[in-house]
């Protein structure tokens, strides 16, 4: 979801691309990345794609605090979702910030884990929580994870490499054995929605001035086409709460036309049986700053826009993921 003119008002409301999130205050539409110029960001160049810089300071210290508080704790232990769910719930009150992917003028890996829009706290978590399960918590480890996650095969090459979209997101890493698409399981149901977004609002995308870049971003688009969708309509999500696991990725599926979905974050799981409680864990721009809420059916409900989810599971690397 990447960084929106903020002169364009339509592509406001555009977040087809990783790099910008929907507003999640209840009733309103969701909105892109602040006026003004793009955040400054720490940025890693992977060129090539095996030669991986050092992170930033306040990234690798949050990274030595966070792998050294696991190793104290035994984190690696757990099963894999519930390994997920404590990343997230490290990262709690950290800033929101939109548009970092995007402020770069060539494509670069961000690494940041002092500040998220929704897709970056997703792959940060997703990372470091496979860097601990492995019990290989090094730098190159976790950067490696998200250039891994973020662009298509696992191989960065330019802009149109990146996944822009969510529905390419969840269909290459589910290929390539990196999540499972479960919505089915929850009691999914078939749609298709027409995504063309990036294309049809070439103008709000900096990067797609390019010409050779359009065109790639374009045949991407046409590829969705063929791919097979199935979301749990917003009314049925608290029907499929016992098929989701603490740690799975949740997105929200939109009515905005050309879109697919517009947010994503975590699956949020406290108390057993009668007590059990399925909250949403996201980077919230209403909020500004990473949260857990309280209700996901709710959360869906109160967000006008929001037409239902897809739920993925982060498949356990030590199985052979």
């Amino acid at each position: 979801m990447p960084t929106f003119s903020p002169t364009v008002a339509l592509a406001a409301v555009a977040l087809a691309a990783f790099g910008a999130c929907a507003s999640d205050t209840p009733d309103s539409a969701p909105v892109g990345a602040p006026a003004g110029p793009p955040p400054a960001v720490a940025v890693v160049t992977v060129v090539p794609t095996d030669s991986l810089a050092r992170l930033d300071a306040g990234t690798a210290a949050a990274y030595a605090r966070i792998t050294s508080e696991a190793r104290a704790q035994g984190i690696a232990q757990k099963p894999y979702g519930e390994i997920v769910q404590w990343v997230g719930m490290q990262l709690l009150g950290k800033p929101y910030v939109a548009g970092m992917l995007d402020a770069p003028r060539r494509e670069t890996l961000i690494a940041d884990l002092t500040r998220f829009d929704c897709v970056l706290l997703v792959e940060n978590v997703l990372a470091v929580a496979h860097t601990i399960a492995m019990e290989d918590t090094t730098p190159e480890a976790y950067l490696a994870e998200i250039q891994r996650m973020r662009y298509r095969g696992g191989d960065m090459d330019g802009y149109a490499s990146r996944l822009h979209y969510f529905s390419e997101w969840l269909a290459d890493n589910d290929t390539r054995g990196i999540v499972r698409n479960v919505t089915a399981e929850a009691g999914g149901v078939p749609f298709a929605p027409r995504i063309t977004f990036m294309s049809t609002h070439r103008a709000s995308y900096p990067h797609l001035a390019d010409d050779a870049t359009f065109a790639a971003v374009s045949q991407h688009e046409a590829a969705l086409a063929g791919v097979e969708m199935v979301y749990i309509p917003k009314a049925r999500i608290a029907a499929g709460y016992a098929a989701m696991q603490p740690g799975d990725v949740v997105a929200m599926a939109t009515s905005i036309g050309g879109l697919d979905f517009t947010h994503t974050g975590f699956v949020h799981v406290t108390g057993e049986g009668s007590a059990r409680r399925v909250g949403f864990m996201h980077a919230s721009s209403a909020s500004n700053e990473v949260k857990v809420s309280p209700d996901l059916a709710a959360y869906v409900r109160d967000i006008r826009n929001q037409t239902g989810i897809v739920i993925a599971r982060p498949v356990d690397p030590r199985n052979g993921g």
